[in-house]
């Protein structure tokens, strides 16, 4: 399991990657999280919404509530063009840091 430190680093440009693709609601963003990263990255409820909540308030991000098919109410998130412009570079640089632990560990080599 990666450490929270690095989990909290990574969670930004998790949640954009995720809503870069489809719309989801909270729990279906850290399913997705967890599930895509072979539950190396987990994040809890509590802690998700408060980021959800900041990346909204810098428009990263927008939810809406809608209705599910059985009346219950839901905020889906998706990803904004404001969002967009900030994931391209996020992508590199991350990129680029995978590439450069891998090197310093010697992963590359083993």
């Amino acid at each position: 399991m990666i450490v929270s430190k690095i989990k909290r680093g990574s969670a930004e440009f998790a949640i954009l990657s995720v809503l870069a693709e489809e719309r989801l609601y909270g729990y279906q963003i850290a399913r997705t999280i967890a599930e895509r990263t072979g539950g190396e990255l987990r994040f809890t409820l509590a802690s998700l919404y408060p980021m959800l909540y900041a990346l909204e308030k810098r428009a990263w991000i927008a939810g809406a509530w809608e209705r599910t098919g059985g009346g219950r109410k839901r905020r889906y998130y998706r990803l904004t063009a404001a969002g967009r412009r900030q994931l391209a570079p996020m992508r590199r640089q991350w990129a680029g840091f995978f590439r450069a632990i891998q090197r310093l560990s010697g992963a590359a080599h083993a």
